[in-house]
């Protein structure tokens, strides 16, 4: 039951976070994402993620057609890719956090079901060694611990958080180019939208112009013409 709710929780949450415009970014402008806990939560949050991602690529394809309908097609298209960027952004985030937590406690399970084995067979070998009757006045050396197969659990822990340390260390040092490249895109993005200002601006004073010219046209061509002067042949 427990277990039930935890899970309706984890997925309120994650759709609550779906309607938002933005994800909340961190210092080096990368989506805060809630830590996960268990794979069930991290199997949740994917689950949740690919439907997102499924839903924002059918409304942004909605969108998309109904921007070929208006005047200004371009800056309508834009607003739509810029909507779906942000989500996507933060669904990788979401995923990204997931799938390490899963690699990661998968690397936990697996070393703690090799120790448990090297235990379980240490144990083993204890209990053959103390059911084996000794000889009389005879000691019988003692069998050497098994050797543990591979890295120890202290080394594989150690192992991973150096990789950890290692990935942040070069998504800490890639923020700045992130950074730069959002900047650049929003700069081009905003000279895009002035440069549809100016052409509309120009297209309705050239439409003003000829409006007016016709206008003016209209009125030459309707006026009646001047009446001529009649002719007084006394001279008065």
């Amino acid at each position: 039951m427990a277990k039930s709710i935890s899970k309706l929780g984890l997925v309120l949450l994650l759709s609550a976070c779906a309607h938002q415009g933005e994800a909340a970014l961190d210092v080096v402008g990368a989506p805060q994402v809630a830590a996960t806990h268990s794979l069930e939560e991290a199997d949740a949050k994917l689950k949740q993620a690919s439907s997102e991602r499924a839903a924002a690529e059918t409304e942004f394809a909605e969108r998309e057609q109904v921007c070929y309908a208006r005047f200004f097609v371009t800056d309508c298209l834009d607003k739509a890719k810029e909507k779906r960027r942000l989500i996507l952004v933060r669904l990788r985030a979401v995923e990204a956090e997931a799938n390490h937590f899963k690699r990661a406690e998968s690397v936990r399970l697996r070393d703690v079901e090799l120790a448990k084995t090297q235990e379980d067979a240490r144990i083993d070998a204890e209990k053959r060694n103390a059911a084996t009757p000794k000889p009389v006045k005879v000691v019988a050396p003692e069998p050497a611990p098994p050797k543990p197969a591979g890295m120890s659990l202290e080394q594989r822990q150690a192992e991973h958080d150096a990789k950890v340390k290692k990935q942040a260390a070069q998504e800490a040092a890639d923020a700045p180019l992130r950074a730069a490249r959002e900047a650049d895109f929003a700069r081009k993005q905003a000279e895009a939208i002035e440069r549809q200002k100016r052409v509309a601006q120009r297209l309705a004073e050239r439409q003003a112009e000829a409006a007016k010219a016709a206008a003016a046209a209209a009125a030459s061509s309707s006026a009646p013409p001047a009446a001529p002067i009649p002719f007084d042949p006394s001279g008065q």
